[in-house]
């Protein structure tokens, strides 16, 4: 009666769907059924009367009181050894001892693959090293890893070899040493091999452990099920006998498929995943007392598609009705939920062997099966489908089983003939029709599949048939038309054909021939007339769809089927996020029946789903959607409490606590019931009507020193549960120790990979004392061997333990600590393990950013309906408290502060109830705090965040803008400006405007003048924010800005006509000829240039193109000369623009630069030439002039010319020339060109053999002048000259005529001659003033030459005889076109060729002194390039009048 009136208090539930749980669900808890009120009444009845049985009742007295005092004696006899021992070792510890066995090994005999233990225990002082030894030779357990394993504990040793073979027998031996002596034991190990035959897997008893849960793959990826057993006996020859089914058919192991068994578990491996894996998984293994089995549904999705947008692929390809000419392959539609609608197939085929695929059909196929024809006879093939949409083609399929292109029929024509029963005789039915040569009519012509694509025929082979090969011929005639073969390409051998390419809504009659090598029968009956039909179409829409709740990840959902099924495949089921606007597929395989566990979903979630029908057609439409339901478990009675632990006793009642069920039925578990009774009775009476809330009860009204046993129910809103175990019988006594009883009600939160946090409640039994700390200790699961984590004892009620082992699980246990020692130890913890909820979020601190408030947040990966968030501060629940208040929304809670401050610091945690554990803390630092207050106050104050303040910039046509960038403007914001006091506006002469996007607000004033001086300031209201930033421009700065202004309105002006965009700059090129370049703008062609240098206008060879944007003059052979003031000059109709450039002081020393930074990278090594008065070192170059910062040095020492060493040089080339040399000039010689940053250095070496005097220089064989000509010619006008001089060298040597510089060509007025190889003349007839000048012979051959000058001056009739200065002629006009030259080589002496000269109206700069006659080598020409390359030096701007 005690049960009735329980379950009358509460509401009966739902029912649970228990279909879908028994075929796919999750291994759930399950509820027995409540007891009716009579079936209650019966057992009480029967009870009663079994009570009244005497003998019974002394039996169960009898049995309670020898167990209660064996129990006692037991614990008394363990305190008195743990005493003994303790002494014991104590008195042993002090004495030294050599080692000795007090348990030796002994022999064991085992069965091959079964493991053996070797054990010994070992005493000495101090404690003994025992090394284990096989034949004599160590045990390494690293040489075979998981072979052997060793132990030392508590002084006892062990061996252990795991699956022994025949070769482990041996003798094997223990050796314990010390320092005082060593001690040996030995054992003989034989291992037996024996064959097991005469126990059956079937007679094991197994007990399946850990299951496979609902999984979850996708294609191409692998999985594994497995589930753990116990096996008795487990016998390694003999595992048990397991079988897999998927969909209840029974897989076999293949190369997609691989199974195991033995080792206490039965796993499934499936390597490559596709679709046609998912299903309900069933292992089935064959015990003893029947079977024991275990089920769970394996989803397998879609892998990413190769084209985004692509269908999944299809499934289930199957080929059918296989003959020698054609196949026909079927498949499954893959599920689309956001793709776009399938609008066909590609079926491809590949021969065995090969990985090459073909397309069999070439546009897309609609209905899920398709005749594939063509297959050569005897061949294998596979075949595979992929899927096409509007956005690409999908992965293919898994491929097909094999299929070889056969006759079936063929094997119908066999017959099998038994004679005396042993022997088979097989023959054909041609055999028995005698000699046929003409095979007879087929028959039975009939269309056995039609489609809107193609019909299949199909018809009875001919009898009689012949023994000759046999095929077939088709005709077809349409309505009362002629007949037409439609198979005139192929030979067909099988009595069937898909025949295409028929007419909508015309009628055909098939027939069907018979032919052989002898001939063609009779045509057979005609079929009855054929119409190709449109397609049947897909199934109708699924109709009303319910969803129940059915665990905490999974929802049960079931449907009414289509009322038009059309063949139908199965369902395809849709989720969808309540909110939310994606489905998502529930399953990837079509699902047969019309209910399916949805898994895989987020407890407390709410969700709808729909449903469609499936068919070789395709998809149908979707069904109405569900009602949203939120994901929870079905409601059910809970499970039994356990766990039932004493707290406290006072001799008259007893304080109980027990541990909550592990399976709360879906609901809340509200209430508690106590049941009690006596240890030696049978009878439970209830302790307590009213229902208790809390895990914790005291039981008045006891007896003293009398034992009970308790049981517990617990209830929630479908019903009272199950009753609890009987506890281990409690004696009522009173407590009367000093310590502190045990701590109760362990639990764990924040339960992560390597870290948790232990909550305990205290010791409702203090002792003397009050309690003061507590000791945790911990141990793995399935040990012994505690670790007490904290060294003092802590003084509230939870621990964080840090350093676990991802994936272990640990159980704990707490001692409470008074003044008088460690307490009893709690009931053992739950195992733990150490791995976080997936998931698994932490809780986060942050303000608001409207209100400001300070809050922590947490959002739970699970929750459900009855969840509520409880916060704690140090794990102290914080309840309703004015410093912080909790909320809640959805999936999220916040706490937030009240008016925050350091009495808020500390750790706060937050706990889900009815989750498995969802729980979190944060730690809330000053810093913290401190850096979210500074946030609070700036949104609870706000200010309108600028990322630049009030600034401005001058704009062209001198106009001034004002502005300033916020970093957010909203469209609403407000503004103004100020200055000097005086708020402005939008009108004549500025512009006031903003920008939201970018947050820019500015002020353009058009005429910026004196009166604009003055305080800027920019006021912001954006909603409640606000700011201002101010600008000052007074003195200094306002002058400047107001220069500026005029200056921009100025260049505005300008670049209204003509004018230069870049100015006046200078540039050298590579050949080292100085370019002063610019950049002109907004010109025409009647656009003048003029150049000026000193304000003389200077006329290039080659006039200005304005046009081309650009303006070049060229500067050949730059040198001091060339200073002076350039001025560049451009006019039009439009204005006038000018551009000064001044080359001198430091312009000048950068052009200089410039020049010897290009001469001195194409600078050549030093060479020697031997000249009369001695050496010459020369370096040749692009150019040189005495303005280049060269140095000579010998032995690192600079050398200053002299009449010793004379320094000098020529346009391409420096020199350096030794008089006289001595051993003294012997060493190395150097020359370093500086551009100002990089010194460029060359190198000669005059020493030792290297080292030539004037004598040995001379080459007698080198080209030379012998004699005949003067330093200085005086002639009057109208004679004639003659220069001539003997010449000699071995070979004859070439002779070059030169006129300042310039190679005097042969004509009537000038005559050069060469005689004999050995006299050179120059005759000048009738010479003019225009003949004077420098004149000099270049005689060279292979071994060397010489340069001979000559001065000539030519004076009129009547003057006086001029008396010229060697080397200073009269400069000569200059050629109308110069002739570019070569560039010298180092190793030779250049050429002459005629210079390039300035223009005639640049002034001709003075010659430099010529050189000792006889020594000097004509300047080479230099070449001018016209286009104009990078500039080197920024151009000056022009200043500003």
């Amino acid at each position: 009666t005690s049960d009735l009136r329980r379950k009358s208090s509460f509401q009966s539930a739902q029912q649970v769907q228990t279909q879908a749980t028994e075929a796919m669900a999750e291994p759930a808890y399950t509820i027995p059924a409540s007891r009716t009120t009579a079936e209650t009444e019966e057992y009480q009845r029967v009870s009663s009367n079994v009570g009244k049985g005497l003998a019974v009742i002394q039996e169960e007295l009898h049995r309670m009181r020898i167990a209660t005092k064996a129990q006692v004696e037991s614990i008394a006899i363990q305190k008195e050894v743990k005493d003994m021992m303790k002494k014991r070792v104590d008195l042993l510890e002090e004495i030294p001892k050599m080692p000795d066995f007090l348990v030796a090994l002994r022999p064991h005999t085992v069965w091959e693959k079964t493991p053996v233990k070797l054990f010994c225990t070992v005493e000495g002082n101090p404690r003994p090293i025992v090394k284990w030894y096989k034949g004599g030779v160590p045990v390494d357990p690293l040489s075979a890893p998981g072979k052997y394993k060793i132990e030392s504990k508590y002084g006892v040793h062990s061996l252990i070899i795991s699956r022994c073979v025949v070769s482990d027998t041996a003798e094997y031996s223990a050796v314990a040493t010390n320092q005082h002596g060593t001690a040996t034991s030995k054992a003989m190990v034989t291992v037996k091999s024996k064959l097991l035959h005469d126990i059956h897997p079937s007679k094991l008893e197994v007990t399946l452990l850990e299951r496979f849960p609902v999984s979850f793959g996708v294609e191409g990826s692998s999985i594994r099920l497995s589930c753990t057993m116990v096996v008795v006996p487990d016998l390694p020859n003999v595992p048990p006998l397991a079988q897999w089914y998927r969909d209840d058919t029974l897989l076999k192991p293949s190369n997609l498929v691989e199974m195991s068994v033995g080792g206490g578990a039965a796993s499934l491996t499936l390597p490559q995943l596709a679709k046609d894996d998912e299903g309900l998984y069933t292992l089935r293994i064959f015990t003893k007392d029947g079977t024991a089995e275990h089920s769970a549904y394996l989803f397998v999705s879609d892998a990413p598609a190769s084209v985004k947008g692509a269908p999944g692929a299809p499934m289930s390809v199957k080929a059918y009705d296989v003959n020698s000419d054609y196949v026909l392959v079927a498949w499954k539609p893959p599920n689309t939920v956001n793709e776009a609608p399938i609008s066909g197939y590609f079926v491809d085929r590949s021969v065995t062997g090969t990985d090459t695929w073909v397309q069999c059909n070439p546009a897309p196929v609609k209905v899920c099966k398709y005749p594939v024809s063509g297959l050569d006879v005897g061949h294998s093939y596979y075949f595979r489908v992929r899927a096409v949409n509007s956005a690409g083609i999908s992965r293919p399929s898994r491929k097909s089983g094999k299929v070889t292109a056969i006759d079936a029929a063929e094997s119908q024509r066999l017959q099998v003939i038994k004679i005396e029963g042993k022997y088979d005789i097989v023959i054909k039915d041609d055999e028995l029709e005698g000699y046929v040569t003409i095979p007879g009519e087929p028959t039975d012509v009939h269309a056995s599949e039609i489609f809107k694509s193609y019909v299949v025929l199909s018809w009875k082979p001919p009898s009689p048939r012949g023994r000759a090969p046999l095929w077939y011929i088709i005709e077809k005639v349409p309505g009362t038309g002629a007949w037409q073969r439609i198979n005139t390409a192929v030979k067909l051998h099988s009595p069937r054909y898909p025949v295409f390419d028929l007419q909508d809504g015309q009628k055909y009659q098939f027939r069907v021939f018979s032919v052989n090598m002898y001939g063609s029968s009779e045509a057979s009956a005609p079929s009855e007339p054929i119409q190709k039909v449109d397609e049947d179409g897909v199934p109708s829409a699924p109709g009303q769809i319910v969803a129940t709740r059915n665990t905490k990840s999974s929802v049960f959902v079931q449907w009414e089927t289509p009322k038009h099924l059309k063949n139908l495949l199965g369902y395809y089921i849709d989720g969808r996020v309540v909110g939310a606007k994606e489905w998502f597929p529930c399953n990837h395989k079509p699902f047969r029946h019309n209910r399916f566990v949805v898994h895989g979903l987020i407890p407390g979630e709410s969700y709808v789903f729909r449903v469609q029908a499936v068919n070789i057609f395709g998809l149908s439409e979707e069904s109405q959607e569900s009602s949203p339901i939120a994901v929870e478990p079905a409601l059910a009675t809970p499970s039994a409490p356990y766990g039932i632990t004493m707290l406290s006793c006072d001799g008259s009642s007893m304080t109980l606590a027990w541990k909550k069920p592990k399976h709360c039925g879906g609901s809340k578990v509200k209430a508690y019931y106590i049941d009690k009774r006596d240890a030696d009775t049978l009878v439970w009476k209830e302790v307590n009507l009213a229902a208790v809330t809390e895990r914790i009860c005291t039981v008045d009204n006891l007896t003293e020193g009398t034992f009970y046993e308790f049981r517990i129910q617990a209830a929630n809103l479908a019903g009272v549960g199950l009753p609890s175990a009987p506890s281990t019988p409690l004696k009522c006594e009173a407590w009367t120790m000093e310590q502190p009883g045990p701590a109760y009600d362990l639990s764990f939160r924040e339960v992560r990979g390597q870290s948790l946090v232990i909550l305990w409640k205290a010791p409702i039994y203090t002792g003397a004392d009050a309690v003061t700390g507590y000791f945790v200790d911990m141990a793995k699961k399935g040990s012994s061997e505690f670790v007490t984590l904290n060294g003092d004892p802590v003084s509230h009620r939870y621990l964080q333990v840090t350093g676990l082992e991802e994936g272990s699980s640990y159980v704990f246990r707490v001692r409470a600590v008074n003044s008088k020692g460690v307490g009893k130890t709690s009931e053992l913890s739950e195992p733990v393990c150490a791995k976080a909820l997936p998931g698994t979020t932490e809780i986060v601190a942050g303000v608001d950013e409207e209100t400001g408030d300070v809050f922590l947040s947490f959002e739970a990966c699970e929750i459900c309906e009855t969840s509520k968030f409880e916060w704690s501060k140090n794990y102290k629940p914080i309840g309703d408290c004015p410093r912080a208040t909790v909320t809640a929304k959805g999936r999220t809670s916040r706490l937030t502060f009240t008016n925050p401050d350091k009495d808020d610091l500390g750790r706060y945690s937050v706990v889900v109830t009815d989750t498995d554990g969802v729980s979190s803390s944060y730690t809330l630092t000053e810093d913290a705090l401190n850096t979210m207050l500074e946030l609070s106050y700036a949104i609870r104050h706000p200010v309108v965040p600028l990322k630049h303040n009030l600034n401005y910039e001058i704009l062209e046509k001198g106009h001034v803008r004002f502005w300033l960038q916020a970093v957010k403007l909203s469209p609403s914001v407000s503004y103004r400006f100020i200055v000097n006091d005086k708020a402005v506006t939008s009108g004549e002469g500025q512009k006031i405007s903003h920008d939201v996007a970018s947050g820019v607000i500015q002020m353009t004033v058009d005429h910026f003048t004196r009166a604009n001086e003055g305080t800027y300031t920019v006021q912001i209201n954006d909603g409640k924010a606000k700011t201002q930033s101010s600008l000052v421009l007074v003195g200094d700065a306002f002058k400047a800005a107001l220069k500026e202004a005029e200056f921009q309105r100025k260049e505005h002006i300008r670049k209204q006509g003509p004018h230069f965009s870049e100015y006046l700059d200078f540039t050298v090129t590579e050949d080292c000829t100085v370019m002063l370049t610019c950049k002109v703008a907004n010109v025409k062609k009647d656009t003048v240039f003029h150049w000026y240098k000193e304000d003389d206008e200077v006329v290039p060879e080659t006039a200005p193109n304005v046009m081309s944007g650009s303006c070049a003059l060229p500067l050949p052979l730059f040198s001091r000369k060339d200073q002076g003031v350039y001025k560049a000059v451009l006019s039009d109709d439009k204005g006038k623009d000018t551009s000064v450039f001044d080359i001198s002081g430091k312009v000048f020393d950068d052009i200089i630069n410039a020049i010897a930074r290009n001469a001195g990278a194409s600078a050549s090594e030093l060479v020697m030439q031997c000249t009369p008065e001695g050496i010459r070192l020369q370096c040749y170059m692009n150019y040189y002039t005495e303005e280049m910062k060269t140095v000579w040095k010998h032995k690192d020492s600079k050398i200053a010319s002299s009449e010793k060493m004379r320094i000098g040089g020529t346009a391409e080339m420096a020199w350096m020339q030794i008089c006289d040399p001595s051993d003294k000039e012997k060493g190395h010689y150097a020359i370093e060109i500086s551009d100002g940053v990089t010194t460029h250095t060359r190198t000669f070496d005059l020493s030792g053999q290297g080292f030539l005097s004037p004598d040995v220089c001379f080459v007698p064989d080198r080209g030379r002048v012998v004699g005949g000509l003067p330093d200085v010619v005086t002639i009057m006008e109208e004679k004639s000259l003659s220069l001539t001089c003997t010449v000699w060298g071995e070979p004859t040597p070439e002779v070059t005529w030169f006129k300042n510089e310039q190679e005097v060509a042969s004509n009537e007025h000038t005559r050069v001659t060469f005689d004999g190889g050995k006299f050179a003349s120059l005759v000048i007839n009738k010479v003019t003033t225009d003949d004077s000048g420098k004149y000099s012979i270049n005689v060279r051959n292979k071994y060397g030459g010489e340069f001979v000058e000559i001065t000539v001056s030519v004076y009129r009739h009547g003057e006086p005889i001029p008396e010229p200065k060697l080397g200073q002629p009269r400069a000569a006009p200059p050629p109308a076109q110069p002739v570019p030259p070569k560039s010298p080589a180092p190793s030779k002496t250049p050429t002459p060729s005629k210079p390039q000269t300035p223009a005639q109206s640049v002034k001709s700069p003075t010659p430099a002194p010529a050189a000792t006659p006889g020594t000097k080598s004509p300047t080479p020409p230099r070449s001018v390039k016209s286009p104009t390359p990078p500039r080197f030096m920024k151009s000056p701007t022009p200043p500003r009048k």
